[in-house]
């Protein structure tokens, strides 16, 4: 059996890492067979480089291999460029043509981006991939091929399948191996060597000096993310032996071509911020409510036994601290949204013992609620940034909720 680092060599492929062996042990394996395979993995990992392996180690290796990349094809000429056409078969046909699976007869087709295809194309490939059978395009015959299909994307077939972009029973097909390329920043390792060997090809190719990297400069090429994998790398690397006139390259200078280098560590989001801005804000309604019930309790309180005796002195005397507490309440004393209690003592209606003259000496008592949980809201949101001269972060704080959910409500109401 061909070992792996022989075919390292033959196909320049640079790396050590799990992921990328397992890879092409799977190729090595499935090989000789004609079994389809499906390659997977992010763009740019190097997906178009296994098609070649496997059809260089299969008894197909002396016919056509044939690369298309399904998703460079526009919609209407894919099945003429895949099966083939008859003359006057459409606008512009002004003769037959071969398609790709009439041409690659006996030998492998690589479908790049596969996940690309339009579903009336997907419908004409199952029925090859099943008995080796197509029909042209504006044809009535059916005509035969035997070639290996090898198929690669970057789409997440699982979803394109629930979306109904793909076809499910042609997935299976293609992937009955199924091969994936794991992406260059879970293969740290590899990076650096990867990185050298693009600065050593690039330094031939412009006859120029090879660039090194200084030691912090390498730490960093090594944790960044490659949201480009390696074509991403190699973009980097040619970047760096034309522009740069020093071949040795520091961490600051390399932060000038890696985009976005600050936002590439892992970031802790919290998947309840809202959840727990709202569970703040019920808290503080909660307790609002409570308030407002235990005030209206007060009140209840004062007015039966007010109406129950005629000694006006001795009503305040017995009852001073609660009704100093209900006056001087700071949740209703500032903007007057409960106006608890207004008693208006008609000196001629009251002796001067302090008894009412006639019975209804209370001339108005007024309730005037809010029980709006709104007002209440605005109110202490209010209360909190006057207390604080404006500084909505420690109002935050005091409330209870977040600065943003501070700054949605101001802008709710309207605050200045």
């Amino acid at each position: 059996m061909i070992s792996l680092q022989t075919i390292k060599q033959r196909f320049e492929i640079i790396g050590n890492s799990v992921g990328l062996n397992r890879a092409l042990e799977k190729t090595i394996q499935v090989a000789p067979t004609d079994i389809s395979v499906l390659i997977t993995g992010e763009s740019g990992v190097g997906k178009e480089v296994f098609p070649k392996i496997a059809h260089q180690l299969s008894h197909r290796k002396h016919s056509k291999f044939i690369a298309v990349n399904c998703g460079a094809i526009p919609e209407g000429t894919i099945d003429s460029e895949l099966f083939g056409h008859e003359k006057g078969a459409f606008t512009g046909a002004t003769q037959s043509r071969a398609g790709y699976f009439e041409v690659a007869d006996g030998g492998t087709i690589f479908l790049d981006e596969v996940g690309e295809l339009p579903l009336t194309t997907q419908v004409r490939l199952l029925r090859v991939l099943e008995n080796g059978e197509f029909i042209k395009v504006g044809s009535s015959k059916v005509q035969k091929t035997n070639v290996r299909i090898v198929a690669a994307t970057n789409v997440n077939m699982t979803e394109a399948i629930k979306k109904n972009k793909f076809r499910e029973d042609l997935y299976y097909r293609l992937s009955t191996v199924e091969i994936n390329l794991p992406p260059l920043r879970n293969r740290a390792e590899d990076i650096h060597l990867l990185f050298r060997k693009f600065c050593s090809d690039f330094g031939k190719k412009y006859n120029m000096p090879t660039i090194r990297l200084e030691e912090e400069a390498i730490k960093t090429i090594e944790v960044y993310q490659w949201r480009g994998n390696v074509r991403q790398l190699k973009n980097i690397a040619e970047q760096l032996s034309v522009l740069e006139k020093n071949r040795i390259i520091s961490k600051s200078v390399l932060k000038d071509y890696l985009p976005n280098l600050n936002t590439n560590l892992p970031a802790v989001i919290s998947k309840t911020k809202e959840e727990s801005d709202f569970n703040n804000e019920r808290e503080i309604l909660y307790k609002i409510l409570f308030d407002m019930k235990a005030d209206l309790n007060d009140l209840k309180k004062l007015t039966l036994e007010l109406m129950q005796t005629n000694n006006l002195s001795e009503f305040k005397k017995n009852n001073e601290k609660l009704i100093n507490k209900v006056y001087n309440e700071e949740s209703v004393s500032n903007d007057k949204n409960v106006e608890i209690l207004e008693v208006k003592n008609n000196k001629n209606n009251i002796n001067e013992e302090g008894y009412s003259t006639d019975f209804n000496y209370i001339q108005e008592v007024k309730a005037i609620e809010s029980l709006s949980i709104q007002d209440q809201e605005l109110e202490l949101i209010k209360k909190s940034l006057n207390k604080h001269d404006g500084k909505r972060k420690l109002a935050a704080n005091e409330l209870g909720i977040s600065e943003r959910t501070l700054y949605r409500k101001i802008k709710q109401y309207n605050l200045q």
